[in-house]
């Protein structure tokens, strides 16, 4: 599947495309969830051209549209998408119910195929889980990864891309358009809080954003919900709402500690990085050049940590994923684990600057492989 700069005439293939493609089977829904602004509609659209079938978009952004699907009767339902074999519910999280909806199109075996898309799990969890339980594929999207970049581009011509990619972040239209800088202010203002505001019952919107600063400023760091909850001026019971809400609508995301050897090690904390980096600096107004800011590091871990969990989502990999700290200080910045055993990594924006792991870590957790990861390599762990 493509996306498409049709000024430029730039098209992106989006590694995803083949798989869901391959999931057609007009007896199995497909979910596909992920940020708004990646481009789920557009690779839909292609989906049903280049299968040449009849199709139906159904817009749950658009209010009579989202009031036709809700709780409608199987009568309905059989009426509405009998001129079509794909259906396909946009924004799904929108419609009341539309599990239910789906479940009783997909059970009555009438050789549709339906797909679901999300922005936001605040609408589309339990509403879709539990009715489509056996009944469904799930993927996942995201803003342009390295990999569909430099596939691309080549590596030659996507290198030179990698300090706007820190800075600005990697959606579809900022990567591909001129005003990065409006365009991501645009992006983070207008379509980051649609979901948690609206079906996230927030009442003061100003301390979700105050939240996201705070965080934004934290990232590469472990974070203290009770530390937050004074920083912003609410409780931390509503910091840890407003995570979670902001963790379903695809903002950002949480990295646990790894603790197997509980004397020694932290367990409590945790890491909360950005789905993407233009995003982040959007939140708190910085969008100056590399050479100019001294939160690098910072950008370069949530960069390749996000990288690496497009990579793992794309490729179905039964990854878990870790940081790591003992009591005496000591740190892993990333660490996966898969049924073979631990791979650590190190992010190091000087290829010089020499890193040494922890003997703790790896006389206890015996890692197959270390790595640290810098300019001059991180594409082959992409």
């Amino acid at each position: 599947m493509y996306i498409c700069d049709y000024n430029r005439q730039i098209m992106i293939n989006r590694i995803i495309f083949d798989s869901i493609k391959a999931k057609i089977d007009f007896r199995k829904a497909i979910i596909l969830s992920g940020p708004r602004q990646v481009g789920k509609t557009f690779l839909l659209n292609t989906l049903a051209k280049e299968l040449q079938m009849p199709f139906l978009m159904i817009n749950g952004d658009h209010p009579s549209e989202r009031l036709l699907w809700t709780n409608p009767d199987f009568s309905l339902v059989k009426s509405l998408i009998e001129p079509y074999q794909l259906i396909i519910f946009d924004e799904a999280q929108r419609i009341e119910n539309i599990g239910l909806t789906v479940k009783m199109i997909v059970d009555s075996q009438s050789e549709k195929q339906i797909i679901i898309t999300g922005s936001s799990a605040l609408g589309l969890g339990d509403t879709i889980q539990e009715p489509l339980t056996g009944r469904k594929w799930e993927f996942q999207m995201f803003p342009l990864s390295w990999s569909e970049l430099s596939s691309h581009y080549t590596l030659a011509k996507a290198l030179p891309m990698l300090e706007s990619l820190l800075i600005y972040g990697s959606y579809p239209d900022i990567v591909l358009q001129g005003d990065k800088e409006e365009l991501i202010q645009n992006l983070s203002g207008s379509y980051l809080y649609k979901d948690i505001l609206e079906l996230g019952g927030i009442r003061k919107p100003e301390y979700l954003v105050r939240l996201l600063q705070s965080l934004a400023w934290q990232v590469g760091s472990e974070v203290s919900y009770n530390e937050l909850a004074k920083t912003v001026g609410i409780d931390k019971e509503t910091v840890i709402s407003y995570i979670n809400l902001l963790e379903k609508s695809y903002v950002i995301y949480r990295l646990n500690p790894l603790s197997r050897n509980e004397r020694k090690e932290i367990s409590t904390s945790r890491k909360i990085y950005f789905y993407d980096n233009g995003i982040r600096n959007a939140i708190i107004n910085q969008f100056n050049p590399l050479s100019m800011r001294n939160d690098v590091g910072a950008l370069w871990e949530n960069f390749f940590i996000t990288e690496r969990l497009k990579k793992n989502a794309y490729m179905k990999n039964n990854i878990k994923s870790w940081f790591w700290r003992n009591k005496a200080q000591s740190e892993i910045d990333y660490i996966e684990e898969s049924k073979t055993g631990f791979s650590a990594f190190e992010m190091k924006w000087n290829p010089h600057k020499k890193t040494k792991f922890s003997s703790s870590f790896t006389n206890f957790y015996q890692p197959e492989e270390t790595f640290t990861i810098h300019p001059s390599n991180f594409w082959n762990f992409l």
